[in-house]
């Protein structure tokens, strides 16, 4: 993995990606307009060079209350601790800054970068505007 650290948000998604959208127990609004709506909202999968990545944001009162990691980097044991050390550490930076533009974490990058990808294609689906 590399090891730089770079901001998050780069828009877009990476060459190759693939995955599954939609959204899943999403009711009710959450007050003004054109906020988002409670529920949980499943990213499309990114393809990294270590594996997928795909992430769920839970929003509820128009915040992101938990981002939930559905697949994770999986090519060999170091990337898969390199996720387990990054995954808290992402959702920990996305609930604090309410949004999926956060600095990806050194030595994590390709999980970051999916990780990041995946949520914001999740906020979309949410009409998530943080």
């Amino acid at each position: 993995l590399r090891s730089t650290s770079t901001t998050g948000g780069s828009g877009g998604t990476s060459p190759g990606s693939t995955g599954s959208t939609g959204s899943t127990g999403s009711t009710g609004s959450t007050g003004s307009a054109g906020s988002a709506q409670d529920g949980t909202y499943t990213g499309k999968t990114e393809q990294t060079p270590f594996g997928p990545m795909q992430v769920a944001a839970v929003i509820s009162g128009g915040k992101i209350t938990d981002v939930k990691v559905l697949q994770e980097t999986n090519e060999g044991g170091r990337s898969v601790q390199i996720s387990n050390r990054a995954d808290p550490m992402l959702r920990s930076e996305v609930l604090r800054a309410q949004s999926a533009n956060v600095s990806t974490i050194g030595g994590a990058t390709y999980t970051s970068e999916g990780y990041l990808q995946s949520l914001q294609s999740a906020l979309d689906q949410a009409g998530f505007a943080g």
